[in-house]
């Protein structure tokens, strides 16, 4: 550790899934946790006690990352709890389904808002503190839609094409002020309580993975874990592929 104070992370749409796994997962760590959300505060607040019961201090701040106002809010908050967002989180996203051509400026606008710019505006509002003590961790979670263009999902594709070049150049950047920047990119993940074998499209997913199966929330986690430890200081710029792998 750095020094007597323990390190805090924000990890945006924590309230299920990827995000609650990521968020038990650095609480076993030792880290304090700020647990946003945008809509649902008691599921929130219920990973928020999970944290308490496992030896963390939690902070809920709600807020849509969309909007550049909640971005500074959150950060502002997280701040002002625990003094330095030291790992930040981008795990936040919407993956609407539309043909390309029916899609309007008001949803283009918005998929790239929440899926590029929350991480483009999150970043500046931490970097400073990370920046002046020299350690900080920026993982985003991209998916395939970073690496393949999908039909019908055209903002999503491009704005996780965007993430993956913010990675890089932030990597760049800030590499030599002691913080690495890097993505994780899940393939097909089971999500909290689903039970795959009763959706034959969930089997249809299944069959083209080579492990046989749907990852797991928490087996995103593991990799991350890594990734802002100290034992991670030397992995930067990169993206993990963490999907079984499947290869389209």
């Amino acid at each position: 550790m750095m020094s007597q104070r323990r390190r805090a992370a924000l990890v945006t749409g924590a309230g299920r899934n990827i995000g609650r796994a990521v968020v038990l997962g650095l609480a076993r760590d030792g880290f304090d946790v700020v647990i946003n959300g945008a809509t649902n505060r008691d599921i929130c607040e219920s990973v928020a006690q999970e944290v308490r019961d496992l030896g963390a201090e939690a902070l809920v701040a709600m807020g849509d990352v969309g909007r550049l106002e909640d971005c500074a809010r959150i950060a502002a908050e997280a701040i002002s709890r625990f003094g330095t967002v030291d790992v930040l989180v981008n795990n936040a996203a919407i993956r609407p389904v539309k043909p390309f051509l029916e899609t309007s400026e008001a949803e283009w606008r918005r998929v790239l808002a929440v899926d590029l710019d929350s991480a483009v505006w999150l970043a500046r509002a931490c970097l400073p503190g990370m920046v002046e003590q020299g350690w900080g961790r920026i993982v985003s979670i991209t998916g395939l839609n970073a690496i393949h263009g999908h039909e019908g999902r055209v903002p999503v594709s491009v704005a996780k094409h965007g993430v993956w070049g913010l990675t890089k150049a932030l990597a760049k950047e800030f590499g030599p002020k002691g913080i690495t920047v890097n993505a994780i990119s899940p393939g097909a993940i089971a999500a909290d309580g689903e039970q795959p074998a009763d959706d034959p499209a969930r089997r249809a997913v299944i069959a083209r993975i080579p492990a046989g199966r749907l990852g797991l929330p928490a087996e995103i986690a593991s990799v991350l874990r890594l990734l802002v430890s100290d034992g991670g200081a030397f992995v930067n710029g990169q993206m993990f592929q963490v999907n079984g792998g499947a290869q389209t």
